[in-house]
């Protein structure tokens, strides 16, 4: 199919064009089949076009298509925030606010931070990534190629290491950091917040040191600095909990929520504590699009599929059956490309490196093209986009998670 009439700014990882899929397995506009280890970057935790999904949104679809909240309310919303913020596992009043995207989701937690706080200046973490609006971007904690020609930037942003068993950085050596950059930088007076994904996605699935990250909650409480986590994609699920800020053993301020909300339909989330939420005028959140209707019925059938038993039993299976075929392959040597497997959960990057550590990004790139043709979608992550990071479905039948990894195992092995 042509795509002149599309910017070719936008980066399509797999020349495909698809047509139809259903739960972990998609089919191209030519009929060829494929297993979806992509889940649309983390947006399809509950698979392609679940059943109950489906028909929450044509049900919803018959009766009121869209009213901006703005103007009036409507029950989806209502219904919606009511079930979502019973769903934030805390134990403070939470209230929020419904946002189209992930990214917008963030901005609209930079504004209730700067009016809770009445500072401006924001730490988030190298690796990180929070979306491709102006201001997100320059949280982002990687350049190329989200910052590359864009001039400047709102600010002021720092960032900091991002301390993970998964990258080497340790606890102590991202303290130091914090010491330093409170030492030069900046007055820890003039920070609102710091924003940390528990398990960076972009950067290759990176999951959060768990003692780092008690004591930045330290740290903000005794300084009167708000604590964002950004769960937009490993939240709803995808650790094996509801959201992975649980395995850290602290509750954030804010939390950002997006992705896996709505089961493909636009939707993101800020929900928090209820004072800071209600901290700017009426008419300082909002948005035409924010909480459409036929979304909230989809993210209200979505909160019915994720139970903690459900959720606990997907990503313990997917969890496994991941792991198991890992070690198996390093076991068996079956590339020597094979190094790392990062995160937790259901959350897993599978990093290729060559014997003296440096990323193979040119075999990453090869394996997806082998991966493609043998019908199998990957997606690639990390500083240098040396990373798989697998995103199935939490529903992917077992024998079809298992012909993935099959895939994926045979592809490895044909690396040059």
């Amino acid at each position: 199919m042509s795509s002149e009439s599309i910017s070719q700014s936008i980066n399509v990882v797999h020349p495909i064009t698809l047509s139809h899929g259903k739960n972990a397995e998609v089919w191209d506009t030519e009929g060829k089949r494929y297993i979806d280890f992509v889940g649309g970057i983390g947006v399809l935790n509950l698979g392609h076009c679940h059943p109950r999904i489906v028909e929450a949104i044509r049900e919803q679809a018959s009766r009121l298509t869209h009213y901006a909240f703005n103007a009036a309310q409507h029950s989806p919303y209502i219904d919606l925030m009511q079930r979502l913020t019973a769903f934030i596992p805390v134990d403070y009043p939470v209230s929020g606010m419904l946002t189209n995207s992930g990214a917008e989701a963030a901005e609209n937690a930079l504004k209730i931070v700067r009016g809770a706080t009445g500072r401006s200046a924001v730490i988030a973490f190298d690796g990180a990534f929070h979306g491709r609006t102006l201001a997100t971007l320059n949280l982002n904690g990687k350049v190329a190629p989200y910052k590359q020609k864009v001039g400047a930037l709102p600010g002021p942003v720092y960032h900091l290491p991002f301390p993970s068993k998964d990258n080497g950085v340790t606890c102590a050596e991202a303290l130091k950091a914090l010491d330093r950059l409170f030492s030069v930088e900046i007055d820890v007076n003039d920070v609102a917040c710091f924003i940390v994904e528990p398990v960076q996605g972009e950067a290759g699935f990176l999951a959060l040191d768990v003692e780092f990250a008690q004591a930045l909650r330290r740290f903000c409480d005794e300084k009167n600095i708000l604590l964002i986590a950004d769960e937009i994609q490993s939240g709803f699920g995808r650790t094996g909990e509801r959201f992975a800020f649980s395995r850290l053993g602290i509750e954030p301020d804010l939390i950002l929520l997006a992705k896996s909300i709505a089961g493909g339909m636009p939707l993101g989330a800020v929900v928090g504590r209820k004072a800071l939420l209600d901290t700017l005028p009426k008419g300082g959140l909002g948005g035409t699009y924010s909480g459409n209707p036929i979304a909230c019925a989809a993210a209200l059938a979505t909160l019915d599929e994720m139970t903690d038993a459900n959720l606990q039993a997907w990503g313990a299976q997917q969890e496994e059956a991941i792991v198991s075929r890992y070690q198996a392959w390093r076991r068996d040597k079956i590339s020597p490309y094979l190094r790392r497997l990062t995160g937790v959960g259901a959350m897993r990057g599978i990093e290729l490196a060559h014997a003296d550590g440096t990323p193979a990004a040119a075999q990453l790139s090869q394996l997806l093209a082998l991966a493609r043709d043998a019908g199998l979608l990957l997606m690639p992550s990390g500083k240098f986009r040396h990373i798989i990071r697998l995103l199935a479905p939490l529903t992917t039948e077992a024998a079809v998670l298992e012909e993935g990894l099959d895939i994926f195992a045979a592809c490895l092995a044909r690396l040059d």
